[in-house]
């Protein structure tokens, strides 16, 4: 399938190793100093391009959490309508430390991962110059985010803006008897830069 730029730049953008040292560093009692994983995976084959995503704390690096998958999609018929989806993994404990492993990546299969529906980020896109962009992902309904896991139910909000420059985070853990925010970016968006490219593996 041909990608249409905006989303082959999407993939490109995200695709890397990133962390948030100056914004840890600047306010540590508010954002913990994460390394994140973001990291091709050819699972779907050729009508999108996926990500293996993955983070852990600094001091922790060998015990990286929240394994999951993100598609990038473009529509059929408009192109410019770009959407993420979100997959989890039935077994984390099988998958975790993928990021650093991308050969285990190229062994996935979709018997491993189920498809949360309710997940899905619309992607707003807005152009910089000639050749870049800023992406602005959100909600693509009201719907709350919810998966079960290990008999317990799960709640997240999700989002992220990117452009070439910056990676930034707005996931937060949302209580389901609540609905209050217990982690994530309560203050505010975790800012990412990359300090590792892997755009270039995506399959070609």
């Amino acid at each position: 399938m041909n990608f249409s730029p905006e989303l082959a730049a999407l993939g490109r953008y995200l695709a890397g190793e990133f962390d948030n040292r100056q914004q840890a560093l600047a306010e540590p009692i508010w954002y913990v100093h994460l390394r994140l994983w973001l990291r091709p995976t050819p699972l779907f084959g050729e009508d999108s391009l996926t990500i293996f995503a993955e983070q852990a704390n600094i001091v922790n690096l060998e015990q990286p959490y929240r394994p999951r998958l993100l598609r990038l999609r473009q529509s059929q018929t408009h192109p410019l309508t770009l959407r993420v989806e979100h997959y989890m993994f039935k077994d984390l404990d099988a998958v975790r430390g993928a990021g650093s492993k991308p050969e285990f990546l190229r062994q996935l299969t979709p018997e491993q991962i189920e498809f949360l529906p309710s997940c899905t980020l619309n992607v707003e896109i807005e152009r910089l110059d000639r050749d870049r962009f800023k992406f602005k992902a959100f909600p693509a309904s009201e719907k709350p985010c919810r998966f079960t896991y290990g008999g317990q139910i799960y709640q997240v909000s999700l989002g992220f803006e990117v452009t070439p420059d910056e990676l930034k985070t707005y996931d937060k853990g949302i209580d389901p008897t609540t609905g209050q925010a217990i982690w994530g970016a309560l203050m505010g968006p975790y800012r990412f830069v990359k300090r590792q490219d892997f755009s270039a593996e995506f399959p070609v």
